[in-house]
């Protein structure tokens, strides 16, 4: 990274864990019973360790490093949460992705290296749509605190994207419609940044990305890959970002 984009990064990086590490404190202890509580019905027993989660892989970022995509997942999951992980996209989702690029090496992205992996927010369930459980059972300071926490994700991320440069992924797209999860999330990140460095796809999870991605290829043969993703990208954007 250049020194500008360094900065930029460091500036995130400090902004951000700032940010997970308050709400972590002031919530934790309102929010696990209600993190547990909507995952009974259909979610086997896990050990919950954290409430809320940063990305501890941002820690580990050089200068050196060459970043090529920020991608923006959902929120932490189970195997995120855990105190052994504490990391973005390791579960079988991150897999998937990992797995999408290491298949496709003219992309000249290494998933682990090149990619800057955030959230929607850091407020962890065992499933995203167990958030709509926390947002209907929770006080209202947990209310707030998942509107707030897609704000201030929407906001630091369009900084983030301005400073390093790159393409920026949202994947989970059924989420961003209207009365979806994260339609808080997606309009404050338009008001942010520039549209055209933003694209939007199907999520990791149960292969949709990869189905949705086949399907477009297969109606697009002559386009080369970085042009599908591109055009796939700019699609679901647009339908998303009216």
């Amino acid at each position: 990274m250049t020194d500008l984009q360094w900065n930029a990064f460091i500036q995130f990086r400090m902004s951000y864990k700032k940010l997970c590490d308050n709400w972590n404190n002031l919530y934790s202890e309102s929010l696990k019973p209600l993190q547990k509580a909507a995952s009974e019905k259909d979610t086997p027993v896990y050990s919950l360790e954290n409430a809320v989660v940063y990305n501890t892989a941002f820690d580990a970022v050089q200068k050196e490093d060459d970043i090529k995509l920020i991608l923006v997942g959902d929120n932490p999951g189970k195997k995120e949460q855990l105190t052994i992980n504490r990391k973005y996209l390791v579960g079988q989702s991150g897999k998937l992705a990992e797995g999408f690029f290491l298949r496709n090496p003219e992309l000249g992205i290494d998933f682990r290296k090149n990619v800057l992996i955030m959230n929607k927010t850091p407020v962890h369930t065992a499933k995203t749509k167990h958030l709509s459980y926390l947002k209907k059972n929770g006080e209202k300071s947990i209310q707030d605190l998942i509107e707030i926490s897609q704000k201030e994700c929407a906001c630091l991320t369009a900084l983030l994207q301005k400073g390093i440069g790159c393409p920026l992924w949202l994947v989970g797209y059924a989420e961003l419609k209207d009365k979806g999860l994260f339609t808080l999330y997606r309009d404050t990140l338009l008001s942010s940044m520039d549209r055209e460095n933003l694209f939007v796809y199907q999520h990791f999870s149960m292969n949709c990305f990869t189905k949705d991605l086949k399907k477009w290829k297969e109606e697009h043969k002559q386009d080369s890959l970085q042009k599908c993703l591109l055009n796939l990208g700019k699609k679901h954007r647009d339908e998303i970002f009216l």
